[in-house]
């Protein structure tokens, strides 16, 4: 592809050299009329208006030699700008930079180290939506990568591990496509069809063969794509495809037995199975109609996630409860969502315990291996009625859980158990446990916003922030709401009505100086340093990331107002308004 790419560029080189020859030529050619000459006037006169001419570009040529320094200064770097932007630098992202306040330089006075540092911290972490959403936008959109202490290489790097953490999907195909890297993130391509094949979607995972323009230089991405036009019934194309690859060396033994007996070149059904990759697993179950697998504490949880969405689990009665080694594997493969609670906690009613046991369950379960203790304790909260007694059994059985790392395999029968209970009916010894564990419905960004007009960040001023007031409506809006709080003794001013009354300062909207009293705030106690010094560098990309990192585990609309201060301050001062603008729409206004 260089190789074409190159040629056709030297062909249009030769071509534009040609025609601009010709042209020339033809210029030059072209006959002159030598007679025509004004007969009118003197051979004096045709000279004299020759020395004006000459004069007069003579005087063109002194008067453009004594431009301004500074215009020159400025052309200058106009023009050096034009030049960098000319090289072949490759962006890769997917949101116009206008669509969230940013710009194609928003990296531009970022410190990779710093970037490397922030993103480690952000690894460790189970980002919430909202977190995740801004480190999205920062990525994904079309920039300039950044170039101190940091490569381009390390830079998408962060990216693709950042996608692959994520794993979204959809939103990876789109990124992949978009950009056109199937053979420049392998590893990224390498997730993507992976997932999906673990689902049992083989048809979403063929889609980023035929969507890519390219031809992947990947082993194993080869042996994927080879393995999807055979199974859209394109054989002959991926014969010819096979073979001369193999001309070409490649080599894989269990990969051409399969695909061998796929093209029908062999008629032995092979029955070899591969755990090396999810493909391989995948082979083996296609070229096996009698096809059984069991697996264990050291199968990958992507063949977990592929024997599950294939229906190939084993079923709650079919479990031998005596086999204790597959039951706490089975445990261990609900904790990561592919195995169902509900088959675990069938196979836990199966079970049979005596009366002294279920009288005595929270002595008696600690004499019992931990599967079978576990099995005692959630029969004990199926046969009780007593509240409290039902809630210190939840929790002896989710600490359980949690002792051995695997406290979401009893995650959503805990809320069913709990959603049963009344707040009311909860001791205080056991609120926190309750609040902690059921499913709370965060108000979201499409819940009706109920307004209170007698509160300033709660009032129908906050429209301002989707579009809702022009500029002298909103100040005379603000300006009567100030003159009532100046009357009442009784309001209080929140951070919440600060937030909102520096934000519209923020935007240019005039707010009188005689309400400068109502409140005080200063700016270098609310932002951290770090992230005053990103602002005052005008690092639009770090500061985003720093505010991610706050952000951390935690929906926008959980955090203190002081953190949220310092959040809108700082976009306020980098002006990335649309972004501040859904926050402070998430976090101000009331929500039912």
């Amino acid at each position: 592809m260089k190789i074409s790419k190159l040629l056709n560029k030297k062909n249009s080189f030769f071509l534009i050299l040609f025609f601009l020859f010709s042209f020339n030529s033809y210029a030059q050619d072209e006959p002159v009329d030598i007679w025509n000459i004004d007969k009118s006037k003197t051979d004096e006169q045709v000279i004299t208006e020759e020395k004006d001419e000459t004069t007069e570009t003579n005087e063109e040529i002194v008067e453009q030699k004594t431009i301004d320094t500074e215009d020159l200064k400025i052309e200058s770097e106009i023009l050096l700008d034009q030049k960098l932007e000319s090289k072949d630098v490759k962006i890769l992202g997917l949101y116009d930079p206008s669509e969230n306040g940013l710009s194609m330089q928003m990296w531009r006075n970022s410190n990779g180290n710093e970037l490397k540092s922030i993103f480690a911290s952000l690894d460790k972490i189970d980002l919430s939506k909202d977190a995740n959403k801004i480190i999205e936008i920062s990525l994904l959109t079309n920039a300039n990568y950044p170039s101190k202490d940091i490569s381009f290489e390390e830079f998408s790097n962060i990216k693709s591990n950042w996608l692959i953490k994520n794993s979204n999907l959809d939103l990876i195909e789109e990124y992949l496509i978009s950009n056109e890297l199937l053979n420049e993130s392998p590893e990224l391509v390498n997730h993507l069809i992976n997932e999906h094949l673990s689902k049992s979607n083989l048809e979403k995972a063929c889609q980023i063969f035929e969507k890519s323009k390219t031809s992947p230089e990947d082993k194993y991405l080869f042996k994927f794509k080879l393995y999807c036009l055979i199974n859209s019934d394109q054989k002959e194309q991926a014969q010819l495809i096979y073979d001369l690859r193999k001309e070409l060396g490649f080599e894989d033994e269990y990969f051409e037995i399969k695909i061998n007996y796929l093209l029908g070149l062999t008629e032995e059904m092979p029955e070899e199975i591969s755990e090396n990759s999810i493909l391989d697993f995948h082979l083996a179950h296609r070229t096996n109609p009698n096809f059984i697998f069991e697996p264990n504490q050291n199968t990958s949880k992507i063949i977990w996630s592929y024997l599950s969405s294939s229906n190939l689990l084993f079923k709650a009665d079919q479990i031998d409860i005596s086999d204790l080694e597959k039951i706490s594997v089975i445990e261990n493969a609900t904790n990561d969502q592919n195995y169902s609670e509900k088959e675990l906690y069938e196979i836990y009613k199966k079970f049979q315990f005596n009366i002294n046991q279920l009288l005595t369950i929270k002595d008696s379960y600690k004499l019992l291996p931990k599967s079978e203790g576990r099995a005692l304790v959630y029969q004990g909260i199926l046969l009780t009625t007593d509240i409290p007694k039902k809630l210190e059994l939840m929790k002896i059985l989710k600490d359980s859980f949690l002792e051995e790392n695997i406290g979401n395999a009893f995650d959503s029968e805990l809320d069913k158990f709990l959603t049963n209970i009344d707040i009311e009916d909860v001791p205080s010894n056991f609120t926190t446990f309750y609040s902690t564990n059921t499913n709370k419905t965060v108000a979201s960004e499409n819940s009706e916003i109920k307004f209170n007009n007698k509160i300033l960040h709660q009032s129908k001023l906050v429209n301002y922030f989707d579009n809702g007031y022009k500029l002298k409506e909103i100040e005379k809006e603000v300006e009567n709401f100030l003159k009532k709080i100046k009357k009442n003794k009784k309001y209080f001013i929140s951070k919440k009505d600060i937030i909102f009354l520096e934000t519209l300062k923020s935007d240019g909207i005039k707010v009188s100086e005689k309400y400068n009293d109502l409140y005080e705030i200063d700016d270098d106690k609310e932002i951290p340093t770090d992230i005053q010094n990103m602002i005052i560098k005008e690092d639009i990309g770090g500061a985003l990331l720093r505010i991610a990192q706050v952000i951390g585990q935690d929906n926008i609309e959980e955090i203190d107002d002081d953190t949220i201060y310092f959040i809108i301050s700082t976009l306020n001062k980098l002006d990335i308004d649309p972004i501040r603008n859904r926050m402070l729409l998430k976090v101000l206004p009331l929500k039912v």
